[in-house]
């Protein structure tokens, strides 16, 4: 039995490409580096010594900065090539992010928070325009999955590490944070091959490209306003239900933090086996709405009445990771099968772009509903929105059957 386990985890992880494995390396060490954002609102406040106010400011801008970034990546990844991209975000990211920690004025710092988001966020589709590229269409879920357990891998070392870089020194985050870009750019430079030594094998795939820009996709456009939303609900699980896990439901905070590294422990054991199972078995659109109404049956729970606060939290994080996991891998792949070779970078961009939205509008808006109207209407809202979203998906998939890529075995 113990066999039959490890050769099914082997298999799950066999046959992705090289340049694949390479690229989820850097973006776990690019991950990992995410240390000074996490920590910004401390550091304004406990170090600049600045108001509440002016910490919210700056993280308003790093979003906003995120948002022109993936908005704009796309361009420069189509005319000079996502390699380019990746070494140029990385060595100048790397060196902003070392200036930043030594400005104190705060004007100054404003600017420079637009600018170093704008040139870091600019990585995030470069990479993912180097996994389609460098992947076989019969595997790019299982690659994408694969760079997105590199992303949680290395969020979930960076946080922990940032910590104790804070306790001693604020100024050290954004140093280490500024030297691990500059590492990224230099293993990218050294080890990552341009695209055009790679040869792909030939395939028959049963979606054409529609557009020669993902903005002029309208198929596309409906989709990613629908991920956006879907994208919305997943995050205020990491933003707005640990609050209630600890105002409403009386968990302690250690327990909390216990729950939350569930979500990366059951994505790093179990989505690579999942989806090595799933891809090419059914349409990618039939696991994006069931992650949705799995999301929307985590969101449920957190209002069904006579369960332990225990359970309902345990339930809550189950669900909703699994929701993540059916939806996310396949989320990637319908974007980038409608993409061609010379236009990849912009639909990338289009999806590192839902990102940043959702991450700038999700929390605010959420934490206004939950204080007008309490959490339990948020927890409501975000159910009917999940289920909409899966309505959405379901009639999409019917009006386009475009969105199948299906390939021929």
């Amino acid at each position: 039995m113990f066999k039959k386990v490890a050769n099914t985890y082997r298999d799950s992880f066999t046959g992705l490409s090289r340049e694949t494995w390479l690229l989820s390396v850097v973006m776990l060490i690019n991950r990992a580096s995410t240390m000074a954002v996490p920590f910004m609102s401390m550091y304004i406040t406990q170090s600049m010594h600045r108001s509440l106010t002016d910490a919210g400011l700056i993280i308003t801008l790093f979003g906003v900065g995120s948002v022109l970034g993936s908005a704009s990546g796309g361009y420069f990844i189509d005319k000079l090539g996502f390699r380019p991209v990746q070494i140029f975000t990385s060595l100048v990211g790397g060196v902003l992010f070392m200036v930043f920690g030594h400005i104190n004025h705060f004007p100054t710092l404003c600017v420079m928070t637009v600018v170093l988001s704008f040139v870091a966020e600019a990585f995030r589709p470069a990479n993912f325009t180097a996994i389609a590229t460098y992947s076989t269409p019969e595997k790019l879920t299982r690659s994408y999955s694969l760079n997105r357990l590199a992303t949680n891998i290395g969020w979930g070392l960076g946080i922990s590490f940032a910590g104790v870089l804070a306790a001693i020194n604020y100024h050290l985050l954004f140093w280490v944070e500024g030297g691990t870009y500059i590492l990224v750019s230099v293993l990218i430079t050294l080890l990552l091959p341009k695209a055009k030594q790679i040869a792909k094998p030939a395939h028959n795939l049963s979606a054409p490209v529609p557009s020669s820009s993902p903005w002029r996709d309208p198929f596309l456009l409906r989709f990613i306003v629908c991920v956006i939303v879907y994208t919305t609900c997943c995050m205020l699980m990491f933003r707005l239900v640990p609050v209630y896990w600890k105002e409403v439901l009386k968990i302690p905070e250690w327990m909390i933090g216990i729950f939350l590294g569930l979500n990366g422990i059951i994505i790093a054991l179990f989505e690579m086996v999942l989806v090595r199972r799933w891809e090419n078995k059914r349409p990618n659109m039939h696991y994006i709405i069931l992650g949705a109404l799995a999301t929307a049956c985590g969101y449920l729970l957190l209002i069904t009445p006579g369960i332990s606060p225990l359970l309902i939290a345990t339930g809550t994080v189950i669900l909703i990771t699994v929701g993540e996991m059916l939806a996310f891998p396949f989320i990637n792949t319908v974007i980038m099968s409608r993409a061609s070779e010379h236009n990849r970078g912009q639909y990338a961009a289009s999806y590192a772009l839902s990102w940043s939205v959702a991450q700038i509008g999700g929390s605010g808006g959420g934490a206004l509903i939950a204080q007008h109207w309490g959490f339990k209407t948020l927890w409501l809202v975000l159910v009917v929105l999940c289920i909409g979203c899966a309505i959405v998906f379901k009639s999409m998939a019917h009006r386009d059957r475009r969105t199948e890529v299906l390939v021929e075995a």
